[in-house]
């Protein structure tokens, strides 16, 4: 089971922000091409993004499902990613001071993935999912800055009231 953890710069309801936003999937999960669809209800138990793996023209339909949505803890999905095989991917987000702890595991279920040695697995999902956690940090923590200053403008743009 490959393990990665980065601190990221902003709260973690920051980086729940970017998890309930199913469209943005493809933007930070390495190897996800293109969405094709997103359940109404995600980030529900139950609810899938449909999206697309690998490189034109070899792309191939797959889907992510939430088994647990804990907001703003922890989320569980299930990955599909046929003829690999499946996968279960968990987030944990945990508050450290004005920084978040973001700790991702991810693990094959079903399919040939699984006959991958473990070791051989680990270092692979190790590298991936170091560059996917960049990745969603850029977006929780570029979007936290953008609040900041846009809180900062508005109120900046205030003008005080004179004392009669």
């Amino acid at each position: 089971m490959s393990r990665n953890v980065r601190v990221m710069h902003c709260t973690p309801e920051d980086v729940f922000d970017v998890l309930a936003d199913g469209w943005l999937y493809p933007t930070w999960v390495v190897g996800a091409w293109r969405m094709r669809d997103v359940d109404e209800d995600w980030p529900r138990v139950g609810a899938g993004l449909h999206h697309s793996v690998g490189v034109w023209p070899a792309l191939i339909n797959d889907e992510t499902v939430v088994e647990d949505y804990q907001h703003p803890r922890a989320m569980v999905m299930r990955a599909k990613g046929w003829p690999v095989g499946e996968a279960r991917v968990t987030i944990q987000v945990r508050p450290r001071g004005t920084e978040t702890i973001v700790r991702m595991q991810e693990e094959a279920t079903a399919g040939p993935a699984r006959l991958v040695p473990r070791a051989v697995m680990d270092v692979l999902l190790y590298w991936r999912n170091a560059e996917t956690l960049h990745r969603l940090a850029y977006l929780a923590e570029g979007r936290a800055s953008h609040r900041a200053l846009a809180r900062a403008s508005a109120s900046a743009a205030v003008p005080e009231v004179p004392a009669s």
